[in-house]
């Protein structure tokens, strides 16, 4: 299985809409591509002062699937979120494989 977590850290002024967002829209929309067979959102307690981070996280069965979703899905997904937030987060992405 394949963990793919998306870290994102906010602006704290957006952090209450971008949280409505991910869970109302973004991460649907993420699991309904049928890539992904779980997902959850985690806060970060040991924060840097002045930011919000969150962790995104979707299970996917094999680095293949994970990399169909990246080519065929992730890019207008990623535009979608800013189009909305563009400027006011940062993101960076990891791949594990949970063993």
């Amino acid at each position: 299985m394949i963990l793919y977590n998306v870290t994102t850290s906010l602006d704290p002024e957006i952090a209450e809409q971008w949280l409505a967002y991910m869970q109302n829209t973004h991460m649907p929309e993420v699991m309904a591509t049928g890539f992904f067979l779980k997902s959850q959102l985690c806060r970060m307690l040991d924060e840097e002062e002045g930011g919000i981070t969150y962790a995104s996280q979707y299970y996917a069965v094999s680095l293949e699937q994970l990399e169909a979703y990246q080519e065929l899905a992730a890019p207008a997904l990623r535009a979608d979120m800013d189009k909305h937030f563009g400027g006011r987060y940062a993101s960076f992405r990891t791949m594990l494989e949970v063993l």
